[in-house]
C-alpha cells in the first residue's frame, strides 16, 4: 500500500478525514486479530496502519479538532 500524503490529507474536509480515521482504526482492529489467529500474510500491514491514523490525527489537530 502506499503511504496517503499529507498535503493530500490537508485538502480533506474533517468529516471526511473522522470517517478515514473510522475506517483506519477498523483495519487495524482486524489485522491485530488476523495476526493473532495467524492469518495474516503482510506483517508491515500493522504498521502501516498506524502511520496512517497518526497522519489523519496529526492533519486533524492542525485544523483544530479534539477528538
Amino acid at each position: 500500500m502506499k503511504p496517503t500524503k499529507a498535503k493530500e490529507l490537508r485538502n480533506m474536509e474533517v468529516e471526511e478525514l473522522t470517517a478515514r480515521l473510522k475506517v483506519l482504526k477498523a483495519q487495524i482492529r482486524d489485522a491485530r486479530f488476523k495476526r493473532k489467529l495467524g492469518q495474516l500474510e503482510d506483517k508491515n500491514l500493522i504498521r502501516y496502519y498506524k502511520r496512517e491514523i497518526a497522519r489523519v490525527l496529526t492533519v486533524l489537530r492542525e485544523k483544530g479538532v479534539k477528538l
